[in-house]
């Protein structure tokens, strides 16, 4: 009899473990199957949460959320969240949009999120409105140096880095260096004298050009932080973007000179002035990877590694396309996604808490939505883009954001501008004076 029992037991386990692989997949804000789904290209085991994450919310609390993303984004970040949601019960309430008046009419109705994944300069819109990071649980010892520095607002700290990219890198193809005898250079000089060397060889080192509508100058912007990067270290840049040093300084005009020298002789861009200036950024990072390469180089975020492979899928990272840090550069320009909070209540702190965890930090590299200036992510990447990328990323003694999207009062427009003059052989001087007086207006 004992022996059918366990005939019958066993039929039934097999059964019941046959039904539960067969089961459908369950939406994010809710809890997921006990077995863990297939790992794919952007997933890897998540890092357990505890019950102690869940600073006091019940099952069911509810939490809602603001946010630009969607897509492919949309699902990494709820991978990102899933632990904590399954470990606390909290019910998310997500939104997104790209349109951030949205925001603007939740806030001033008196009705904002519970939390936003917005940019830096909402930090300064919303102070008043928005909930210090301290206060809610955030740990600021857990991210690399700089990273939160431009979430302080007049003493406090309101936003919280979550989704970062890094600027300062030069994409270029490693199959057209190699047979071309090219090396890759680790120096400032070393990069000086490989530009020489391939104008000298009848090859044009850059793809500089930044057409991009209104915005125009973008790329340019950046170019000219990172060349400060080189020239001057993070603390400069730092100073320009709080205003101790204004605009038309001598490194600025240093750091011009330098990118002029490259950006408008056609020699050592495409196209000249002409082409920096009509280019389009995108066109722009497909020049390295055209057959044949119509530039060796382009100095891109990090971004365009994704658009080279959109472009031309059947080439591959580290073979076909790769990037180099800008190199001399005393620290990194990147650009972050930032949550701010408008509500203290448990599940808030929750969040806060998580995201600036170890664990939060690991599960957001596991997931592969960019990097996490959260160190806890550092050793959690699995697509190579990223874990070279990060390599940069955790071991930079500075990560400075762009001057030009975060200084307000409209200085980006007057930035650009000065860059677009410059190029197109405007005086100098004059053109950094007007830029210089938009930064002390902004930023009395």
């Amino acid at each position: 009899m004992k022996k059918m029992f366990w005939q019958i037991f066993a039929l039934l386990t097999i059964a019941s473990l046959f039904l539960v692989a067969c089961g459908g997949s369950t939406p994010a804000t809710q809890s997921p199957a006990t077995e863990a789904p297939a790992e794919t290209e952007s997933q890897t085991e998540e890092a357990p949460v505890s019950d102690d994450m869940c600073m006091g919310t019940q099952p069911g609390d509810e939490l809602s959320l603001l946010y630009q993303w969607s897509g492919q984004e949309e699902e990494r970040l709820n991978q990102i969240l899933q632990p904590l949601v399954d470990t606390c019960g909290i019910v998310l309430r997500p939104e997104s949009t790209r349109d951030q008046a949205l925001l603007d009419t939740r806030v001033q109705a008196g009705t904002p999120p519970d939390i936003a994944f917005w940019n830096i300069t909402q930090l300064t819109q919303y102070q008043e409105q928005l909930v210090a990071m301290d206060e809610l649980g955030a740990n600021a010892d857990a991210y690399i140096p700089g990273a939160i520095d431009p979430g302080v607002i007049n003493g406090r700290w309101l936003g919280l880095p979550v989704k970062s990219d890094i600027k300062t890198i030069i994409w270029y193809s490693p199959l057209n260096f190699e047979a071309l005898g090219y090396s890759v250079p680790t120096t400032w000089d070393e990069l000086d004298a490989l530009v020489e060397q391939m104008v000298a060889d009848g090859n044009v080192p850059w793809s500089m050009g930044m057409e991009s509508g209104d915005a125009t100058g973008w790329t340019g912007s950046d170019f000219l932080q990172d060349i400060m990067l080189v020239q001057q270290g993070p603390e400069y840049v730092m100073g320009i973007i709080d205003g101790s040093i204004p605009y038309d300084d001598a490194g600025v005009v240093q750091a011009y000179e330098t990118y002029g020298k490259w950006a408008t002789d056609p020699l050592y861009t495409v196209g000249g002035a002409q082409g920096t200036l009509s280019t389009p950024f995108l066109d722009a990072i497909y020049k390295p990877f055209s057959d044949p390469a119509e530039a060796m180089m382009v100095k891109q975020s990090g971004f365009a590694g994704g658009e080279v492979q959109k472009q031309f899928p059947d080439l591959v990272f580290g073979t076909d396309y790769d990037f180099f840090v800008v190199p001399g550069a005393q620290g990194l320009q990147g650009g972050s996604d930032w949550m701010m909070a408008f509500s203290d209540k448990p599940a808030v702190q929750a969040l806060v808490s998580y995201l600036s965890s170890p664990e939060g930090g690991a599960n957001w590299a596991a997931a592969g939505f960019d990097l996490s200036p959260n160190k806890g992510a550092a050793g959690n990447y699995t697509d190579p883009s990223l874990i070279k990328k990060a390599e940069a990323f955790y071991a930079t003694q500075g990560f400075t954001p762009d001057i030009g999207d975060t200084i307000p009062g409209g200085f980006g427009s007057a930035e650009w501008t000065a860059i677009v003059d410059f190029v197109n052989g405007s005086d100098l001087a004059s053109a950094l004076a007007q830029a210089a007086a938009v930064q002390a207006e902004a930023l009395k």
